[in-house]
């Protein structure tokens, strides 16, 4: 399959008006997170990484939600439609690049304000729990047997790994740390923050949102067509065998004649 063509399958006015507004929206934090926007007065520049630390994060949060209640789809519906599965592996395989992210630029910005790039910070520890729940995840869907069976064992640990979630949240108020608390999201509804700072982290989630939902739309094409793949393969397998099957038993007919 050439280029043209893979694009052709997988491509539509949705995906692409999708990525037209990552694509503008990104541009937009990259100009006002790095130009527009104020210093910070305690962090000076470093606060800069913030336009890409939280929106990775929120993204995270959001993929593997997107996963769990696409696996909870596929169990509950009668059909059992693989298209939940897909999009629940296609959303978990997005979320692990961006949490990464998150862990990558906070390393970073840990650098910058803490003096190491890691610590044993609750917050930390429990988002690196977090990816290496997902990324067993993903290698639970890399195991043999049927699709069906793979949909049925991933939405169970789906189902369960998303309980981390609010742990990871939370722990920054459930244990002493070092990680800043939520600066928009604050349980007293104060938002201390210049507003063009606040604007460009908005755009950014929005951003970084559509991105998640263009690269989760491809993917779960992408996988349909391996699905697709498989069976076909399968099938031929079976026909094979049948054939062999049916040649030996004719041999045998003959001999005992």
């Amino acid at each position: 399959m050439n280029a043209q063509t893979f694009n052709a399958r997988v491509a539509t006015p949705t995906t692409r008006l999708i990525g037209a507004m990552a694509i503008v929206s990104m541009a937009w934090v990259v100009i006002g997170g790095l130009i527009v926007t104020p210093k910070d007065i305690d962090q000076g520049d470093a606060v800069r990484i913030m336009y890409v630390h939280v929106p990775t994060a929120w993204v995270a949060y959001l993929a593997f939600i997107v996963t769990a209640l696409a696996s909870a789809c596929w169990l509950l519906s009668r059909k059992h439609s693989m298209g939940f599965d897909r999009v629940a592996g296609a959303s978990a395989e997005v979320g692990v690049i961006f949490m990464a992210m998150t862990l990558l630029s906070g390393s970073l910005w840990g650098r910058i304000t803490w003096g190491t790039y890691w610590a044993w910070d609750p917050r930390l520890t429990t988002t690196s729990f977090l990816l290496v729940t997902y990324i067993g995840y993903l290698a639970v869907r890399g195991l043999g047997g049927s699709v069906e069976q793979r949909a049925r064992r991933s939405a169970v640990i789906a189902l369960l790994a998303v309980l981390e979630i609010p742990l990871v949240h939370f722990s920054v108020l459930m244990w002493r740390s070092l990680h800043q608390k939520a600066s928009v999201l604050s349980g007293d509804g104060d938002i201390k923050m210049d507003g063009s700072m606040l604007t460009t982290l908005l755009v950014g989630v929005i951003g970084f949102t559509m991105t998640f939902a263009w690269l989760v739309m491809h993917r779960q094409r992408v996988l349909a067509m391996q699905d697709a793949m498989q069976m076909t393969q399968l099938d031929a397998a079976l026909r094979e065998r049948a054939s062999e099957s049916a040649d030996k038993n004719a041999i045998e007919s003959s001999r005992a004649k």
